[in-house]
């Protein structure tokens, strides 16, 4: 398997980027020779990092790293202490023009727009964290955050920064159990919520489900809420406190915590296949400076850019951007709602509204918008763009080359970036510098040593394995709250000193990487491996197929049999023939070993808000099996007819 570039940056283009004047500062022209040196010397790298993003040190660090602790257990610019708030606002906030210039561009579902200045976004963290300081919040508690994207959610987990305390993000979606469950594994002693928010025109009800989980939650002190819709809403005079209360504080005087590199700065949840969710620790010198390096130096964000992406505060894009943007001295754009509501082309409207440097989808959401047509891409002024930004899960051939030719006109890469939430950010991405193929990422993350893993633990090119990491890197996962075992057990139980990520992924001849699904949807049909995300792309390469799944089932047989679920266009109706004609077009590409047993068609894919569809809740729900956590799933109305399309086949 090969890939063809079908972007390449020209030398003028590539000598204007953030990574090539990085890598010309520091005395490297060739960047494999950079990229090489960023994980064969991880404290040349750490050092070299810290230094072009301008981080400010209340105390400088004696090492950039002790590795004494091998690579579960780095701990990155010892001895140094800060507060990350200093390097993504305070400097800033401190510069008489860039204190006047757009930190954050907020724009609701119903069309209003608000700006906040980096001078103003520091006035109000001042005000909030005094706020909080008066309900007793001290530097190591944690303190949630269930919001839509607004101003004020950026403010409040700011705020809490600003007082060394620890923020907690949840995704808005969740309902009260996934919530509780959020807020009593972290031991939250604050709760910062909304009255709600408009997504497809409907008023999402948040402070109802944050009163059914509070209410399972004797540990939770205190419930702030903004005040988003201006609704009625059940209030708790003893609990429940107004966000303009803390807003109406004086802060001016509020001092920022100092804090030891290693300090927690965030908890965030990530949903595990079977049991409680895993909470991943980040620190003040960890994440912030992955995310700033990821969207920063390899993304090509700038002082004054302007980043908007689609994404959620609980899912680890929505800190990414926040980070990212900030310690950059760039504008977050953020939008509360839908991102094709009410009309279709909504991304590019916000795109060209707000001038975005730097515009970020998914796959689905492209796949989504697709089935409107290509004049839903026409018509939108993107003269500010550079790039596309995307994430969230393996794309398939035909929406990425719909995004770049039909949206973009072939003239805007689109970068490629996957990782995790225990990664802080990226281990793959498409950097500006080398050419672009459709779905691949041209390189791993500088800094990330990664590579593709037999079942021995030994790199192999060309052929399907493990995505793995050798080396500690700057973002990674202090451990997991309360749970080390877990941590250690989760990603260092396979090959020894090395994370094990849980994605199969492939090197090709030219050098490009493409991620195939997670290895634990593997299937394995008669002894050979396939990634579902390759069916599933022959499948939507049918010109009535709008998304696909595949999982794989039990088979006296082979072992393991292919079993395929097709969403159709609006308007294509299921058959017989189309039927046939599908399960044909898997055989023909991929052998007819490969064909599917079953193929059944549904009206919608089990996905999370952020468009990853769930395989192994797929597999689960299709033979009748503990389906696991749902918290992070979207709609679960789809689990039913997948279900019976079981009882259907048997």
């Amino acid at each position: 398997m090969t890939s063809t570039a079908v972007w390449t940056p020209s030398q003028d283009f590539i000598q204007r980027t953030r990574l090539h004047q990085w890598m010309q500062a520091l005395g490297e022209s060739d960047y494999e020779t950079f990229l090489e040196r960023s994980t064969n010397d991880p404290r040349w790298f750490a050092q070299a990092l810290e230094q072009a993003l301008g981080i400010t040190w209340d105390t400088p660090y004696q090492t950039a790293l002790n590795d004494a602790g091998g690579i579960k257990h780095p701990r990155w610019y010892e001895g140094g202490q800060l507060n990350i708030i200093r390097s993504a606002l305070e400097r800033w906030a401190a510069d008489p023009v860039q204190a006047q210039r757009p930190a954050l561009i907020w724009e609701s579902e119903d069309g209003q727009i608000v700006e906040a200045s980096y001078g103003e976004l520091a006035r109000r963290v001042n005000n909030v964290a005094q706020g909080l300081v008066e309900l007793g919040v001290e530097p190591g508690d944690r303190v949630a955050i269930y919001m839509p994207l607004l101003i004020e959610t950026v403010v409040a987990l700011l705020a809490v920064v600003k007082l060394g305390a620890i923020f907690t993000p949840a995704f808005s979606g969740y309902a009260a159990e996934a919530l509780a469950t959020r807020l009593e594994a972290s031991g939250a002693k604050l709760l910062i919520t909304a009255d709600g928010f408009l997504r497809r025109g409907k008023t999402i009800r948040m402070k109802e489900e944050a009163d059914r989980a509070a209410a399972l939650c004797p540990g939770l002190e205190k419930v702030v809420v903004v005040r988003r819709l201006g609704r009625d809403i059940p209030w708790n005079a003893e609990r429940d406190l107004d966000f303009a209360s803390l807003e109406s504080c004086d802060g001016s005087q509020c001092a920022t915590a100092v804090v030891d590199s290693q300090a927690p700065l965030m908890l965030i949840y990530t949903s595990g296949t079977t049991g409680k969710p895993k909470g991943a620790v980040h620190t003040h010198s960890g994440f912030p400076l992955k995310a700033a390096l990821d969207v920063g130096l390899c993304m090509d964000v700038g002082q004054n850019d302007r980043l908007f992406w689609i994404t959620d505060m609980g899912w680890l894009t929505g800190p990414v951007v926040v980070f990212g943007s900030l310690i950059n001295g760039a504008c977050a754009v953020l939008y509360e709602g839908s991102p094709d509501f009410p009309q279709a082309d909504r991304v590019w409207q916000i795109g060209t509204r707000h001038r975005a440097t730097h515009i970020g989808v998914s796959p689905t959401l492209v796949r989504s918008l697709m089935q409107h047509g290509d004049a839903i891409a026409q018509g939108h002024d993107l003269g500010a763009l550079r790039t596309f930004t995307s994430t969230g899960e393996p794309w398939n051939p035909e929406p990425w080359l719909w995004l770049f030719d039909t949206v973009g006109n072939g003239r805007y890469p689109i970068i490629n970036y996957a990782g995790g939430t225990e990664i802080g950010g990226g281990i793959l991405t498409n950097v500006l510098v080398k050419p672009i193929s459709p779905v691949t990422f041209n390189s791993r993350m500088p800094g990330m040593a990664a590579q593709v893993c037999d079942s021995q633990g030994q790199a192999v090119q060309q052929a399907l394995g493990e995505l793995a990491m050798t080396q500690p890197w700057i973002g990674m996962t202090h451990s997991f709250w309360q749970e080390p075992e877990r941590y250690e057990n989760s990603y260092f139980n396979r090959f020894p000193d090395t994370w094990v990520h849980g994605d199969w992924a492939i090197i090709d001849a030219e050098g490009f990487w493409t991620i195939t699904g997670r290895s634990d949807d593997t299937l394995n049909v008669a002894g050979k491996r396939i990634g579902p995300a390759e069916m599933e792309s022959i499948l939507v390469s049918h010109p009535q197929v709008l998304e696909a799944g595949a999982i794989g089932v039990p088979d006296d047989i082979k072992g393991e049999a292919p079993v395929c679920f097709v969403v159709l266009h609006p308007g294509v109706q299921p058959s017989p023939a189309l039927d046939s004609e599908l399960r044909g077009l898997i055989g023909n590409r991929l052998g007819k070993a490969m064909a599917p047993k079953h193929l059944h068609f549904v009206s919608e894919l089990p996905k999370t808000r952020n468009g990853k569809v769930m395989r192994r809740v797929i597999r689960a729900a299709y033979l009748g099996q503990d389906t696991g956590d749902l918290s992070s799933l979207e709609n679960t109305g789809a689990l039913g007819a997948i279900s019976r399309c079981h009882l259907q086949a048997a």
